[in-house]
């Protein structure tokens, strides 16, 4: 299902990781605040910003433990668009959480600001990601 207010599948998806122990409304008040707050200090559309930052964030390669002859190797995988997705928003609620700030509120949308500018916890464990994939292309070779 969409959600309500901006009629965005991805919006829906976001508020269903933040949440916690069903509270489905307090989590659409953090997005939405969030959204709000965003257009407030940028002068952009939320929305706008919450996508710019997913597409900065969304990996496209990763690197999966593949066990060969006894010793295990880091083997580089493309990501599948539905892992993609899940992964960049499960990284920025995680590393929105981990920011020091004073409601949830100021802290995911400072997460999405900085997605959306290429900085920030969420894009360097991106980066982090795709540095791991490319160190260990010598062994693409391992794919399952």
């Amino acid at each position: 299902m969409a959600d309500p207010k901006y009629n965005d599948i991805l919006v829906s998806r976001l508020v269903n990781v933040i949440m916690r122990d069903g509270k489905k409304t307090v989590a659409e008040r953090v997005v939405h605040g969030a959204f709000a707050q965003i257009e407030a200090k940028t002068g952009r559309d939320g929305l706008e910003v919450f996508h710019e930052a997913l597409d900065n964030i969304r990996p496209m390669v990763e690197v999966q433990s593949r066990r060969v002859g006894g010793a295990s190797y880091q083997v580089p995988i493309e990501v599948r668009p539905e892992r993609r997705t899940a992964l960049g928003l499960r990284w920025l609620v995680q590393y929105a959480q981990g920011r020091s700030g004073q409601s949830m509120i100021d802290k995911l949308a400072g997460e999405l600001m900085d997605a959306a500018g290429k900085t920030g916890g969420a894009f360097k464990k991106r980066e982090d990601t795709h540095r791991m994939a490319d160190a260990n292309r010598a062994f693409a070779h391992f794919r399952f």
